[in-house]
């Protein structure tokens, strides 16, 4: 994957109390740009701090094919998890079954790049970089 950055905050889900509000105004910021782009979206998190308690960045980007700012290697593994659009809470939802499930010991995150991915028929996945088995 070879993106392009629009907009991008550092961020702490669990000890940054305005991370909501930073998250609202990245999209904001980025939505200009993104209001003539036809494209798959992305919310890129990466730069952990350590797991997903931790800080990280997380980037609104878009495909770039000639001068990307951020690649992501093809050999990167992903678990995919598929967000129910009908729920108004189901990105939330999403993030707290992939944090469950790694609290069990059923996902080897590896805490890289994840991406979630925002089509433009409104379909959304959240894709997490996982240990090669």
């Amino acid at each position: 994957m070879k993106l392009k950055v629009l907009n991008s905050i550092r961020t702490n889900n669990f000890s940054d109390e305005h991370v909501m509000e930073k998250i609202s105004a990245m999209w904001t910021g980025a939505s200009t740009e993104l209001s003539n782009y036809k494209g798959i979206t992305y919310g890129l998190y990466h730069e952990y701090e350590s797991d997903y308690k931790g800080d990280y960045t997380l980037c609104v980007a878009i495909e770039e094919k000639n001068n990307p700012l951020i690649v992501i290697p093809d050999d990167t593994k992903f678990e995919i998890f598929k967000v129910d659009i009908e729920d108004e809470q189901g990105i939330f939802n999403t993030w707290n079954e992939i944090w469950n499930k790694e609290a069990e010991g059923n996902l080897k995150r590896i805490y890289t790049y994840d991406v979630e991915k925002y089509y433009p028929d409104g379909n959304i996945d959240i894709y997490i970089a996982v240990k090669e088995e």
